[in-house]
C-alpha cells in the first residue's frame, strides 16, 4: 500500500499546485489559491484512497482504522468546503464592496437567502419524514451525508456519460487534420466575435467610471470610493499598457453609478468582471491561432515530404541551435508528422474501449452475476498489491476526468470559465467546489461497479462503503435498490449521445445544447470567417 502511496502522494500534490500555478490568474489572491489548492488535494485524496482501500478490503492486510481516519479527513474536508467555506468565500470575492466586512456580509446574505429556501423545502420534507417515522432525529446527519452523495450520484451519472461518448469520439476526429483545422477555424470566428464584444464592454466599462472620477469632486462623500476603482484602473493600465478602449456602448443608465455607495460598489465590480471576461477571450482567442497555425505548419511539413530531409521546419518560431538542435528537429517531425495521427487514434479506441466496460459494468448492476470487466480484473489481480492498486486506479481515473470533463465544459457555457493564466478567484472557487462535490460520489459510484465478493460469494465492503452504511436510515435514496436502479438512466443517456439520436432531438427543439456532441455544437457549417484572420494576422 505505502509503495503506491510513494508514487501517488508527490504526483497528486504536484499535479494540484502545476494546475494551479497554470490556470490562476495573477490577480488571484494567495488565500483563495490556498483553498482552491486544499480543496483539490482533498478531492484526489478521496480518488487515491480507493486503491488502498480496495486492497485493504480483498487481502485482508493493512490497517483499516488508518484507511477509515483518511476517508473522514478527505470526504468531511471536501463536505464542508463544498457546502459552506468556499460558496462564502465565493460570494465574498465576487462582491464589489469596499471593506472586509460588507463583502463578508454581501456575501452571507447571498448564501442565506439560497440556503434559506433550500432549507425551508428540506426542513419540511424532514418534518414530514419525521412525522411518519420513516426517519428520527439520529438521523439527520446521515440525512445530510445522503442528499451530498445523491446529488453527486445523479448529476454526476450523466456528467459521466457524456465524457465517456466525448472524449474517445472527439480523439477520434481530431487526429483528422482537415478536420481540425475546419474545427480551429470556426472556434477562431466565434471567439473573435466574443472578443470584440467583451472589449466593447470593458471599454463602456472604463469610460463609465473615468467620466464618474471626472465629475465627482474632491471633497465629495463618495471620493474614497472612487479613488479605489481609479487604482483599479491604473493598476490594469500597468498591467497591460498596450489595451487601447474604444468608445464603448453606453446605455441610458450608465451614468448613474455616483448616487451612492451600493452603486460604487456596482461599478467596481462591473468593471472587473468586464477585465477578467476580456482577458480570457483574449486567452482563448490566442490559442487558438496558434494552435491552428501550428496545424498548419505540420501540413505543410507533410506535403513537403522528403524535401524536409526529415526535419520540421518551423516559420512561426526561430530555429532551434545547439548540439542537439538537429535531432529535436527530426523527433518533432517524426512525432507531429508521421506518428501523433496513430498515437491518438490507438488512444481513443483504447479510451473507447474502456467506456464500454464503465457502460456495461453500469448497466448490470442490478444482476447479481458479475459481469464487470474491472471486477473480474481485479479479482485475477488479488495476489498482486501493486496490480490491485493500479487496475483499480486508472478505471476510476478515467471516471473521474470523463466527469470533470463534463462539469468545466458545461460551466463554461454557463457560470465560470477556464483559461491558462486568466482564470479569476470566483471561477477557481467555482470549479474547486463542483471537482471537491463529485470526488466522493464518483468513488462510491466505482466500488459499487465492481462487486467485491468473499469467498462463500457474500459481498465485500470497503471503509468507505462501510461509512456511506449511514445512507441506509435514509428512505428510498438509502436504499440498495436506488444505488442500482439510477445508472441505469446513465446507461440509456450515453446510448443516446453515441448513437447522436439525442443530438436530433435537440436540433428539433432548437436550444437545448449543453450535453450535445462537441462536434454537434462546432461542426455545423464550420464557419469559415476563422480562415480569412489567420490569413490577416499572418
Amino acid at each position: 500500500m505505502w509503495m503506491f502511496y510513494a508514487f501517488a502522494g508527490p504526483i497528486a500534490l504536484g499535479m494540484v499546485a502545476g494546475v494551479l500555478q497554470y490556470f490562476a490568474a495573477r490577480s488571484v489572491p494567495l488565500h483563495v489559491r490556498f483553498i482552491v489548492g486544499y480543496a483539490w488535494l482533498c478531492s484526489i485524496s478521496i480518488i487515491v484512497l480507493v486503491p488502498a482501500d480496495i486492497w485493504t478490503t480483498v487481502s485482508k492486510q493493512g490497517s483499516k482504522s488508518f484507511i477509515a481516519a483518511l476517508w473522514s479527513w478527505s470526504y468531511w474536508s471536501t463536505f464542508f468546503l463544498t457546502w459552506a467555506i468556499v460558496p462564502t468565500l465565493q460570494g465574498y470575492e465576487d462582491a464589489g464592496d469596499f471593506t472586509v466586512s460588507k463583502r463578508l456580509k454581501t456575501s452571507l446574505h447571498q448564501n442565506f437567502i439560497l440556503y434559506a429556501a433550500v432549507g425551508i423545502v428540506g426542513g419540511v420534507g424532514v418534518l414530514i419524514m419525521i412525522f411518519m417515522n420513516k426517519l428520527h432525529w439520529n438521523g439527520l446527519l446521515a440525512l445530510a451525508i445522503a442528499c451530498s452523495n445523491t446529488f453527486g450520484l445523479v448529476t454526476g451519472a450523466f456528467l459521466l456519460g457524456y465524457g465517456l461518448v466525448e472524449i474517445p469520439r472527439s480523439m477520434w476526429r481530431n487526429a483528422d487534420m482537415d478536420y481540425r483545422q475546419k474545427r480551429l477555424s470556426h472556434k477562431i470566428s466565434r471567439c473573435a466575435v466574443k472578443l470584440d464584444d467583451a472589449h466593447q464592454e470593458l471599454s463602456t466599462a472604463i469610460v463609465i467610471a473615468q467620466a464618474t472620477s471626472n465629475q465627482m469632486s474632491r471633497h465629495d462623500l463618495l471620493r474614497r470610493y472612487m479613488d479605489v476603482i481609479d487604482e483599479q484602473m491604473a493598476e490594469m493600465v500597468r498591467a497591460d499598457p498596450v489595451f487601447k478602449p474604444s468608445g464603448g456602448r453606453m446605455g441610458e443608465s450608465d451614468m448613474d453609478y455616483d448616487q451612492d455607495e451600493k452603486s460604487m460598489a456596482a461599478l467596481r465590480r462591473r468593471l472587473r468582471k468586464a477585465q477578467s471576461s476580456y482577458y480570457r477571450y483574449k486567452s482563448d482567442y490566442t490559442l487558438y491561432v496558434w494552435e491552428a497555425l501550428e496545424l498548419e505548419e505540420t501540413v505543410k511539413n507533410i506535403q513537403r515530404g522528403s524535401a524536409s530531409d526529415g526535419r520540421f521546419i518551423s516559420t512561426i518560431r526561430p530555429p532551434r541551435v545547439g548540439p542537439l538542435a538537429d535531432i529535436l528537429d527530426r523527433a518533432e517531425y517524426v512525432w507531429r508528422c508521421q506518428l501523433r495521427h496513430y498515437v491518438v487514434k490507438v488512444s481513443a479506441v483504447v479510451l473507447a474501449i474502456m467506456s464500454v466496460a464503465i457502460v456495461m459494468g453500469e448497466a448490470t448492476l442490478m444482476i447479481e452475476a458479475d459481469l464487470s470487466l474491472f471486477s473480474l480484473l481485479l479479482r485475477g489481480m488479488v495476489g498482486s498489491e501493486i496490480l490491485v492498486q493500479v487496475f483499480a486506479f486508472i478505471p476510476l481515473a478515467y471516471m473521474c476526468v470523463c466527469t470533470y470533463f463534463s462539469l468545466i465544459r458545461l460551466g463554461m457555457m454557463t457560470i465560470y470559465y477556464l483559461a491558462p493564466k486568466q482564470t479569476g478567484s470566483v471561477s477557481l472557487l467555482m470549479i474547486c467546489s463542483m471537482i471537491a462535490r463529485y470526488a466522493a460520489p464518483l468513488c462510491y459510484n466505482f466500488l459499487s461497479l465492481i462487486k467485491l465478493k468473499n469467498e462463500d460469494g457474500s459481498d465485500q465492503k470497503t471503509v468507505f462503503e462501510n461509512m456511506m452504511g449511514s445512507m441506509t436510515v435514509i428512505p428510498y435514496i438509502g436504499s440498495e435498490r436506488f444505488n442500482t436502479f439510477y445508472p441505469i438512466f446513465m446507461v440509456i443517456y450515453t446510448g443516446l449521445l453515441a448513437s447522436n439520436v439525442l443530438d436530433r432531438v435537440t436540433d428539433y427543439f432548437g436550444s437545448f445544447r449543453y450535453f450535445r456532441s462537441h462536434d454537434a455544437e462546432d461542426g455545423e457549417g464550420f464557419d469559415p470567417s476563422g480562415v480569412i484572420i489567420l490569413r490577416k494576422g499572418t
